[in-house]
């Protein structure tokens, strides 16, 4: 049987691994703290459209299960350097790495054409210990899109959204892409594997680069960003930098700016993850989600004058926050 291991199994991997669970493959989980215990007394239990889903997936540390068919990575971008000792435990030689990470990934400039060719990207992998320990020939990208939140340990609220983007860095066709979608879709969950998968990294991206840092610059809902003529300028005035950038990388948009703003005004009175992060006193993701854009902007020579400025306001917002 395909084994599969969540590893930082919050609300997103908890919703994975109770659907994967429940549909019969076998799942392990590394988790940590209460959630964990929860989980070990009482089980996993997911909270899905009115359904009540309780699971009992193996809980363990990752040095107990040693290497995995897939591991699913569900932590924030910055927590993936610190977990490596335990992540090198799971990963083997036929490991299969799914990194359901927002923002830029480490493996991004895999293949890339040159000059950019496996190129570090210093903003999310510093010193290029997580492309060491994580080979990216070994990755499929994974693009996360549902919402769910953690309401008590070991029980998680999915509150919309079954889709989950997969990906292989080179566009190929894999067997090991179609069979962990396949295990995903008869979990009932939407996985789609595509050809063009930075394509899909920046469609959600493009928002998030955003809207996230303008969140924490002045606390405001997605609906509010989305609605002021300030922010909502501001919003596309960074869009259309990154568009730039991404375009000149390769990637190839398939909506306009104006639509995918709409989009995101239609998720309404939402708090993004940064300022929900920012609220509760815990790291905040900026350097995946716009640090590593600035960095890019370098690469190919295209100004990125308000994106740096909104990246220099948040970095220093964390910094008087504290986190």
């Amino acid at each position: 049987m395909t084994s599969v291991c969540v590893f930082g199994a919050g609300a997103i991997g908890g919703l994975v691994a109770a659907r994967l669970q429940a549909a019969g493959t076998d799942v392990s989980i590394v988790a940590r703290g209460p959630h964990r215990a929860a989980i070990e007394a009482n089980g996993l239990l997911l909270l899905s459209g009115g359904e009540r889903i309780l699971t009992r997936p193996r809980v363990a540390d990752a040095a107990e299960l040693g290497p995995q068919d897939y591991v699913l990575i569900t932590l924030k971008a910055q927590g993936i350097e610190p977990a490596l000792p335990q992540l090198r435990h799971l990963i083997g030689p036929r490991t299969t790495i799914i990194a359901a990470i927002n923002g830029i990934p480490w493996w991004y400039t895999y293949g890339l054409p040159a000059p950019f060719t496996d190129r570090r990207i210093k903003a999310v992998d510093p010193e290029g210990a997580v492309w060491a320990a994580l080979p990216p020939a070994q990755t499929l990208g994974c693009i996360v899109y549902p919402a769910a939140e953690i309401v008590e340990p070991g029980v998680v609220n999915h509150t919309y959204g079954d889709r989950f983007i997969l990906g292989e860095p080179d566009g190929a066709r894999t067997e090991r892409a179609a069979l962990i979608s396949r295990l995903m879709i008869d979990a009932g969950l939407k996985a789609p594997v595509r050809p063009r998968i930075r394509d899909d990294i920046w469609v959600k991206l493009w928002g998030n680069m955003a809207f996230n840092p303008i969140s924490a610059l002045t606390g405001a809902t997605l609906d509010v960003i989305t609605s002021d003529p300030g922010t909502r300028a501001l919003a596309r005035s960074m869009m259309l930098e990154g568009a730039a950038i991404a375009e000149a990388l390769g990637v190839r948009f398939a909506i306009d700016v104006e639509k995918r703003i709409d989009g995101a005004a239609e998720v309404g009175a939402h708090k993004t993850s940064m300022l929900q992060d920012l609220e509760r006193g815990r790291p905040i993701e900026i350097e995946a989600l716009l640090g590593a854009v600035v960095e890019m902007a370098g690469w190919v020579d295209i100004p990125a004058p308000i994106s740096a400025s909104v990246l220099a306001l948040v970095r220093q917002r964390a910094r008087i926050a504290g986190v």
